[in-house]
């Protein structure tokens, strides 16, 4: 069984951490540029049943968003569609 912590700040959102959220696995993409009502992209890693991006509030993050502390820093690549870029660790 997985030690999953919950999200205390959403300012401990980083993009080499893994989060699970409602049982699927994340990875933090952005925020948007919304001053009042901020919203928080994040996007699924591969092999997961759910593929869309997605969006949650500041109250969702912090009621549904753990953190996966073994998986962090184990994303594989990130392709765009310009360049691939390789994860070192």
């Amino acid at each position: 069984m997985q030690q999953l912590d919950l999200i205390g700040c959403v300012t401990l959102l980083t993009q080499s951490k893994t989060f699970s959220i409602d049982g699927t696995l994340y990875r933090y993409s952005h925020k948007s540029d919304s001053i009042k009502s901020p919203h928080y992209f994040f996007e699924p890693l591969s092999h997961q049943k759910k593929t869309a991006t997605l969006k949650a509030n500041k109250d969702k993050v912090l009621r549904h968003c753990y953190e996966v502390p073994s998986l962090y820093c184990q994303h594989q690549a990130q392709i765009t569609d310009k360049a691939i870029q390789q994860a070192l660790f």
